[in-house]
């Protein structure tokens, strides 16, 4: 019985998220951690996520029957049904916003609230059944974790906040285009309008080689800004232009393409997994002459 509960929260996207919103948290406590705080946000954000996760469930049922990955989600074999599923969906929003209300500050209940009603609002409800957009206005709701653990601490959207919302919905867009690539056949049974569906997977990996050209420079800010030191922009680095290189292959003749897509999205998580550890852990770089130039990495 507990298994279809926990199934439906999609676990692994949470686990994915807990990763970030601590690389944000930990990147704004530049090592002074408030424990408690921490594991408030931590709880109440993943609470959040798996509401919204349920919630999706529920409203994707009729989409996730025709495609071979989802078709087996307990809200569409009927182990468990719309009601329950929506109810289960309801008590873990609320507990979870209730978390960050109490332990965290109205900045980072604010991008809670805006994430959720992107992604199951704005996002499952109707962009991603109309709109070839629809992967850019899910990447903003998928960028929220690492800025909600951010704002917890700071309490203020800063520039290192706006960095981490640029950056993390930077990185969701080769992301998701990569699934939709080697997933092709699930989306077009579906009928859900994602770019290499709507427009071609050329067109495709075109704009997944620019979002990761861009996003490499992106993630360089955080140490320009003075927010991490030189040990994250050699991960940085590192990590996002072998991502790059990988992404060029995708124009190599007679290659795999489904294969080329796996491994550009295997690798998507590689490196934003890196990244939030390591502005995680490499705070202590900040100088007395950058604290002076930059007050608001504080």
């Amino acid at each position: 019985m507990f298994r279809r509960y926990l199934k439906v929260t999609k676990p692994g996207i949470i686990m994915g998220n807990l990763i970030s919103v601590a690389g944000g948290f930990l990147l704004a406590s530049r090592g002074d951690i408030d424990g408690w705080l921490m594991l408030a946000t931590l709880a109440g954000l993943s609470l959040v996520v798996a509401s919204g996760c349920v919630i999706n469930n529920v409203i994707d049922r009729d989409i996730d029957i025709r495609m071979a990955r989802t078709r087996t989600r307990v809200t569409v074999t009927g182990e468990m049904s719309a009601t329950t599923a929506l109810l289960h969906g309801t008590v873990l929003g609320l507990l979870g916003f209730a978390l960050l209300m109490v332990f965290t500050n109205w900045i980072a209940v604010f991008f809670a609230v805006f994430g959720y009603v992107i992604y199951v609002g704005v996002y499952s409800l109707y962009m991603k059944r109309r709109s070839v957009y629809g992967t850019f206005i899910g990447s903003l709701s998928g960028a929220v974790p690492p800025v909600v653990g951010y704002c917890a601490v700071s309490a203020q959207f800063d520039v290192g906040a706006l960095i981490l919302l640029v950056m993390f919905s930077l990185w969701q867009m080769p992301h998701s285009y990569a699934i939709a690539i080697f997933r092709y056949k699930d989306y077009q049974a579906a009928r859900i309008p994602v770019l290499p569906v709507a427009q071609g997977i050329d067109k495709a990996k075109h704009h997944i080689v620019l979002y990761i050209a861009v996003y490499a420079l992106v993630v360089m800010l955080l140490t320009i800004g003075g927010y991490t030191g030189m040990a994250f922009l050699a991960v940085a680095c590192t990590t996002s232009f072998w991502w790059l290189l990988m992404a060029l292959r995708g124009y190599r003749r007679n290659i795999d393409i489904s294969g080329w897509a796996r491994q550009v999205f295997a690798f998507s998580i590689v490196n934003i997994t890196a990244l939030s550890i390591a502005m995680a852990v490499d705070y202590q770089s900040l100088t007395p002459q950058l604290l002076a130039i930059y007050p608001n990495s504080l």
